[in-house]
């Protein structure tokens, strides 16, 4: 007799997975599917295939989803992965570890998951050399930010701060905020923010 289920791939449902966290970010901004492809650029059919779990998004459609739903791109990436099973109450990783790791949503480089993205904080390491402000970010959550290494020009509601090798800043939800190198060499920063709910 033949087996009737179909298998669903690791691929398949984390794209469900994202689908459902992006439709659910929508619905709670209180957007339409054609609103947000007004937002982003992309087109209404495909943010609809993207929400169903039949598409994946380049990084760039990924970014600019996140700027219209007021997160970013690494929460998304996060709210794909697969749920955990119930987590141990110490996590530690390693440098070598393999973790998510993705282009940085804020900036050209990358972003590390510094623990398991089924935690309520998402420590994030981000090592980037932009030199140019990108777009601003606006999400509900408070965050935390410190300079581990290099010069970071950070804009919090259209001011400038200049944050050296060991400064940090907090800073609460619903800040319009944005960063990029302030003397075009790299920097690398760990950041810290409510992850979202799935």
């Amino acid at each position: 007799m033949a087996n009737d289920t179909i298998a669903v791939s690791e691929t398949d449902a984390a794209s469900i997975r994202l689908g459902a966290c992006i439709r659910r970010l929508r619905k709670a901004n209180g957007l339409t599917l054609v609103q947000v492809a007004e937002l982003t650029g992309l087109s209404h059919p495909f943010l609809s295939q993207l929400e169903r779990g039949l598409a994946q998004p380049s990084l760039g459609s990924l970014r600019r989803i996140a700027v219209a739903l007021q997160t970013s791109p690494l929460e998304l990436v996060a709210a794909a992965e697969e749920p955990g099973e119930e987590l141990p109450a110490v996590e530690i990783r390693r440098r070598g570890d393999a973790v998510p790791t993705v282009a940085d949503g804020f900036a050209t480089g990358t972003a590390r998951m510094l623990a398991a993205s089924s935690r309520p904080l998402h420590p994030v390491e981000i090592v980037a050399a932009t030199v140019a402000p990108g777009p601003s970010f606006l999400h509900p959550e408070d965050e935390f930010v410190y300079v581990v290494e290099g010069r970071l020009s950070l804009e919090l509601e259209g001011e400038v701060r200049t944050l050296e090798t060991g400064d940090c800043a907090y800073y609460a939800g619903g800040v319009n905020h944005r960063w990029w190198s302030a003397d075009g060499e790299p920097y690398r920063l760990v950041v810290v923010k409510q992850g979202l709910r799935r």
